[in-house]
């Protein structure tokens, strides 16, 4: 995918969600259990950072991720 298409689909998509998401707001954006966003995340399907305990998804991540079709072989 070219920057400047994913550029537009970040504007485009998940437009309420902040820049940085939590495990929470992953599971509304992708409508998933709570395990199975934490698996997503854990099997690197979409990378995110640990901070402390909690862990940060950049929504372009969460993006590239449906753009790819990533759900349907992660499951």
């Amino acid at each position: 995918m070219k920057k400047s298409e994913l550029k537009e689909l970040y504007q485009m998509m998940f437009p309420e969600y902040p820049d940085i998401v939590t495990v929470a707001q992953l599971r509304q954006m992708l409508g998933v259990s709570r395990a199975l966003a934490y698996k997503l995340i854990g099997d690197g399907y979409i990378p995110a950072v640990k901070i402390g305990s909690a862990f940060k998804i950049p929504k372009v991540n969460v993006v590239n991720f449906v753009m790819e079709g990533g759900e349907q072989r992660a499951r």
